[in-house]
């Protein structure tokens, strides 16, 4: 399985005109040929696409990779909390490659972007 590690920081916002490195995630993925999520991947090996949430300081945040049933990719970080996941805006048509920007809602259900500054195969 190619299984990629995302990191994705902060892109420049109002609040952070020149973007914030200490905001953001570092994802496991698999991901295809042109760098979108696998989902037959992500299917058979659920357990392997986590999460990790760093955000200024604040206690990190681990979590895996989901997919509701309408096809919406979410992070989730408690399973019996649905309050608890952070959206990615069309996620799954993104591709992984460093540069790019993906934006997500965050726990506050604000939307966010971040920048793919690293994308490593493990």
């Amino acid at each position: 399985m190619p299984l990629y590690s995302v990191r994705l920081e902060m892109a420049r916002e109002p609040a952070f005109p020149h973007g914030n490195p200490n905001r953001g995630y570092i994802l496991v993925l698999p991901l295809d040929q042109s760098m979108k999520i696998d989902p037959a991947e992500w299917k058979a090996n659920r357990q392997a696409c986590t999460v990790e949430r760093f955000w200024d300081g604040e206690r990190t945040e681990l979590g895996y990779l989901e997919r509701h049933r309408r096809g919406q990719w979410v992070f989730d970080y408690d399973f019996d909390d649905d309050e608890d996941e952070e959206a990615g805006f069309r996620l799954g048509e993104h591709a992984f490659n460093r540069g790019e920007y993906v934006s997500i809602a965050g726990h506050d259900g604000d939307m966010h972007t971040f920048t793919v500054v690293s994308v490593v195969a493990i």
